[in-house]
């Protein structure tokens, strides 16, 4: 990932939005801190469509059975 200061980025906009649609994002920063990061719509869009692993979670079929503890207890921990 390229990296490119604010100033420059505003300079050269359309330049580092044709690198971002060729598939090379670049980081912008100020001050030398990062503060945002310039990817082309279709990456953002893939990567807005990747579910929460929360989301994966609540969606995983699980049987209240699953969830209760171990029917013998807590297991003797033999280092």
């Amino acid at each position: 990932m390229r990296e490119i200061q604010l100033r420059d980025a505003k300079a050269t906009l359309s330049a580092v939005i044709d690198r971002a649609k060729q598939g090379s994002p670049s980081l912008i920063t100020r001050h030398g801190r990062p503060e945002a990061v310039l990817l082309s719509f279709a990456e953002w869009q893939r990567l807005s469509q990747v579910p929460s692993f929360g989301r994966l979670l609540m969606a995983a079929p699980v049987e209240p059975d699953d969830l209760s503890p171990h029917p013998g207890g807590l297991r003797d921990a033999a280092l």
